[in-house]
């Protein structure tokens, strides 16, 4: 019996804050250390690439659900397309850093010569004779076109989220990590999320304030030079975690020096496949398609909810350097909620009322918080909305906002303890084929088709209703019904989830060549 498989002899602030063993450290450290620098230039990036749309000349928030559709779903699929071929050819070092380098590079080329470059790029006359000639809803669309570079931008930060920390660093995690070890190491990477979150709030608002650019002014205006020091930012970050990752690499040396003897030593060595045979995967697999609805539908409610409440965040603060900085504040208490989530409660409670109760928080968090935020939006302009409101000293507009920002809060901290935690649970009992495919397949491109379900959505009722004002109705409508297909799915995993656990069995997908050693567990097919 190893170390880490003893009763631990811990205190009860022990077994809360840090029930990690001592020969676990050079392996645990460097994964929280990473986890926090990706997370930190998530969180930089995902303020920054909304101030630059969304107050882009003739952009808006209308933009968002066009840009998901016709420029972040096709990359997402390019992005796996990719990600697969690398995978099937190189090591997971190598692939790491290969997509590490790409990234990284494209940040340096914006920041500092495609964004200072914009209005000799940017085709503004095409773009205002066709805004001219199309229909309202259709603004978004154009939009897009016209400010093509903060498109890409927008673009890479979102398949940064995906990729970088999704597939690559969780897909890693899920590898090296076994169902008992993540019991006890993800909520703690939780916490590291959650600190790299706030501290991201904190670089993002200083770099986009007038303090800064009062006292180190260079480019052409503050929201420029701030693009430039949040771009130095995340090279610095981004760097700093290739290089843990390579240290963690050499010490550990990869899996098979720190896997917990037992079968999954024995599996078979893994089937290249590519793209079309990643989804084929899920189609076997009753498991793997409850997982990609829990992952779809969670993306639809938030692209739902987002686009209403950036609208209304836009119409209260126009210039780039203000949004960002109301956002990243934003952004921090994000990550205070949960830090206070993964500390207090997300641990405990998985651990004491297992996966399925725990899996269920999220959607319930969502249902009671979205629907609060429909209501006071939808039927803000009635007397006793605008009532509170005086009695409050604002207007109807900034208390929705504010009810917006709070639902925001609420939802993604639930996202990245519970969520997140309980998701990447569930990959855990799959064999290593099962993991890489199914995982490449669900996150990189079952998140894209949630969200770009929801932005299709919104341009079916952009086209008939011009605005995102008059769309908000039939979102709320459509918002609740997800919600119950979230929660059906949640509990048919839980089920099967709670049986593959209970069995210590490994979940494969056959194919009809493989030995039937190989097949799936009947009762979860």
């Amino acid at each position: 019996m190893t170390a880490s498989t003893k009763a631990p002899n811990w205190g009860s602030l022990r077994k809360l804050f840090w029930p990690i063993h001592r020969n676990e450290y050079r392996k645990f450290i460097p994964m929280l250390l990473i986890y926090s620098l990706i997370v930190f230039n998530y969180s930089i990036l995902k303020a920054a690439k909304d101030a630059l749309l969304i107050t882009a000349p003739g952009s808006g928030a209308n933009a968002i659900p066009y840009i998901k559709v016709w420029a972040i779903f096709p990359m997402a699929l390019l992005s796996t397309l990719i990600f697969t071929r690398l995978s099937n050819k190189y090591s997971r070092d190598q692939v790491f850093n290969i997509m590490m380098v790409g990234f990284l590079g494209f940040f340096f080329l914006f920041g500092f010569i495609l964004y200072p470059m914009r209005e000799i790029l940017h085709p503004h006359v095409l773009a205002d004779q066709l805004q001219h000639h199309l229909p309202e809803g259709l603004h978004g669309l154009i939009a897009i076109f016209r400010n093509w570079t903060f498109t890409m931008f927008y673009v890479m930060c979102e398949l940064w989220g995906t990729i970088i920390m999704t597939v690559l660093f969780w897909g890693f995690a899920n590898e090296v990590t076994s169902v008992n070890e993540a019991k006890r190491f993800y909520a703690i990477l939780g916490v590291g999320a959650n600190l790299g979150t706030i501290f991201a709030a904190r670089v993002g608002i200083f770099l986009s304030g007038e303090y800064l650019f009062s006292r180190f002014s260079f480019g052409s205006d503050r929201w420029e030079q701030s693009l430039m020091l949040t771009t130095t930012m995340i090279l610095i970050a981004g760097l700093t975690a290739m290089w843990l990752y390579r240290k963690l690499s050499t010490n550990v040396q990869h899996r098979e020096a720190f896997a917990e003897p037992g079968p999954q030593s024995n599996e078979p060595e893994v089937i290249k496949m590519g793209l079309r045979k990643n989804f084929a995967y899920l189609a076997k697999s009753k498991y793997l398609l409850c997982i990609a609805v829990i992952v779809i539908t969670y993306n639809l409610c938030l692209n739902m909810i987002e686009v209403v409440w950036k609208d209304q965040v836009h119409q209260i603060y126009h210039y780039a350097a203000d949004y960002n900085i109301y956002m990243n504040k934003v952004l921090g208490y994000i990550g205070i909620l949960s830090t206070i989530f993964a500390v207090f409660i997300c641990g405990q409670v998985i651990r004491r009322f297992g996966w399925t109760k725990s899996a269920y928080l999220t959607p319930i968090v969502m249902l009671l918080t979205g629907g609060c935020f429909f209501m006071l939006t939808i039927f803000r302009e009635i007397g006793f909305i605008g009532s509170i409101s005086a009695l409050l000293g604002t207007t109807p507009i900034i208390l929705a906002t504010f009810f917006g920002s709070m639902q925001n809060c609420f939802a993604r901290a639930s996202k990245f303890t519970f969520f997140d935690v309980t998701k990447e649970m569930a990959f855990i009992p799959l064999s290593k084929e099962c993991k890489l495919k199914g995982k490449a397949a669900i996150d990189g491109v079952g998140s894209r088709l949630g969200k770009s379900g929801g932005s299709l959505v919104y341009q079916c009722l952009l086209i008939f209703f011009g605005t995102i004002s008059l769309s908000t109705p039939y979102v709320a409508g459509i918002f609740l019904f997800v919600i119950v297909a979230w929660l059906l799915a949640v509990k048919s995993l839980g089920k099967q989830f709670n049986e593959l656990s209970a069995s210590k069995e490994k979940l494969t997908i056959p194919d009809k060549k493989e030995s039937p050693r190989l097949k799936e567990n009947p009762a979860l097919s």
